[in-house]
């Protein structure tokens, strides 16, 4: 028998009419209103969930919590959208309609064999913003998904977008070239695509484990929790998926992204990252932007949306606030 979140699959009619709902019969879209649910819906057990379809046919899932001026959350690999959930349950807490997604291949997107790169994953957001009509964005990206957001506004401009908030991310360009000197080798990327060939359950587990959280630094005390979460959410993703956005992540040159961002930039990077080193990230992209401010915290490693939760939620207020004042 099909999976229930499989057969329930259903697209809206109209504003009066009702989204099918498979074996669990019609449901009336006002069932969803109060939701903030649109276009495409599951349900199961009583979770929402929402999707939008991208012109290539993937479905791409999206938690959207809350109401007011909207700020959207794009993930780290090998993660989904639940990597935000405590950033997100906080925004949509004080005010702001806190939109995340599962990047295509991630967490309850859709598994494409094709469409593993920097330029299609910024058109699938730009596919979500489109599909709900967001304005006046802040746009807030997380290691890969960083790299997301700068490749959004580098296709697809500002004009909908009011800051952008750059977490730990891989721009402006990770990989070592002849004209980026300052990257890192190739080997070390070439490592990372040998482990999740050869076992990424582990690969993930030891990331877990060590450099992602700083968990391998004298001293630190990391959850079983959190670390065993990462592990989740990794195997979330689809082997190819993952395997792919390693080289999306790692060799894609954002810095003439970076130079289309012209609205104001937070750039917040720990100091002791051992996945993007500070050097290489944001410290970076933070000399690159047009008007980027630089928040440093010392000591801290690649994954401060779960070890540093609680300053980086009130860095993020800040931020925003900063525009609605």
């Amino acid at each position: 028998m099909p999976a229930p979140w499989i057969t329930t699959c259903a697209r809206f009619t109209g504003s009066s009419g009702c989204v099918r709902g498979g074996s669990y019969g019609p449901v009336r879209t006002t069932d969803y209103a109060s939701h903030g649910i649109r276009g495409w819906v599951r349900s199961h057990h009583d979770r929402l969930m929402a999707f939008v379809r991208t012109a290539d046919g993937a479905d791409i899932f999206y938690k959207d919590w809350g109401a007011g001026r909207p700020v959207v959350l794009s993930h780290g690999w090998p993660l989904n959208a639940d990597s935000w959930e405590a950033q997100q349950l906080s925004l949509a807490s004080h005010g702001y309609r806190a939109i995340a997604h599962d990047r295509r291949g991630h967490g309850r997107s859709t598994q494409t064999w094709h469409g593993n790169e920097m330029d299609t994953y910024a058109d699938d957001l730009a596919t979500l913003i489109g599909a709900l009509d967001l304005w006046r964005i802040t746009l807030i990206g997380f290691s890969t998904g960083g790299g997301e957001v700068a490749r959004y506004v580098g296709r697809h401009g500002t004009a909908r977008v009011a800051q952008v908030v750059l977490v730990s991310a891989v721009p402006p360009f990770m990989l070592r070239t002849r004209d980026n000197p300052g990257g890192l080798p190739v080997e070390i990327f070439d490592s990372l695509r040998a482990g999740s060939l050869a076992d990424r359950s582990q690969q993930y587990q030891d990331l877990a484990d060590g450099p992602f959280f700083g968990n391998n630094r004298p001293g630190a005390d990391v959850s079983s929790g959190i670390r065993h979460a990462f592990w989740l959410q990794g195997l979330q993703a689809g082997n190819r998926n993952a395997y792919e956005c390693i080289a999306a992540f790692s060799g894609t040159d954002f810095r003439a992204d970076l130079d289309a961002i012209d609205v104001p930039a937070l750039v917040i990077h720990g100091d002791d990252d051992q996945v993007v080193p500070f050097a290489v990230g944001g410290q970076a992209s933070a000399a690159r932007l047009k008007y980027a401010r630089l928040t440093v915290y010392p000591g801290a490693p690649h994954g401060i949306t779960d070890t540093h939760r609680e300053q980086l939620t009130a860095d993020l207020l800040a931020f925003l606030k900063e525009y609605d004042a």
